[in-house]
């Protein structure tokens, strides 16, 4: 078994080695930290998505469909009353103001899905979640102290700081 630099686990590492392993270590948290936050921020960008098309088809039912749906529906209606046999029928206008009425109810439906959706897309708190996490990693690391070693004779000869400073370069 091996340290993530490839040094065995249990050995001494020189400082450079352990600075570099928490860099390594550091840059890996800060992208995956990144990668969470664009991951959430997609999913609240397709909910949005998902509310203004259903926003938008509901207006173009409503837009489009009035005239033909409401003359068909109020033949329909009006020949669904007795109309078709001569007999009359409901009156025309009624008829008419009934089919109106059942392409609001339509439109209102389609808005009201559309509205759940919005309100799920707003709820949706990936960045802020992450910049929380990020946060208190951050302060993790800020309140966390080297623990002090102690300094033999072989640390200050000229030999051991050049090898420090071979390692860390």
């Amino acid at each position: 078994m091996s340290a993530p630099d490839g040094s065995p686990v249990g050995a001494e590492r020189s400082i450079g080695q352990l600075f570099a392993s928490a860099t390594t270590e550091m840059s890996a948290l800060v992208h995956d930290e990144i990668a969470l936050a664009k991951a959430q921020l997609k999913q609240d960008v397709k909910r949005g998505a998902t509310s203004g098309g259903l926003f938008s088809v509901g207006a173009a039912v409503l837009v489009f469909s009035l005239p033909m749906l409401s003359f068909a529906l109020a033949y329909g209606i009006q020949a669904w009353t007795g109309g078709h046999n001569g007999e009359g029928g409901w009156n025309l206008g009624w008829c008419f103001l009934l089919s109106f009425a059942a392409n609001v109810l339509l439109a209102l439906v389609l808005f009201a899905i559309g509205t759940v959706f919005a309100k799920k897309a707003k709820k949706g708190k990936g960045p802020q979640k992450v910049a929380a996490s990020f946060k208190e990693s951050a302060g993790v690391l800020q309140n966390a102290k080297p623990h002090p070693r102690e300094v033999t004779k072989g640390d200050r000869v000229p030999e051991a700081i050049e090898a420090v400073a071979r390692s860390s370069s």
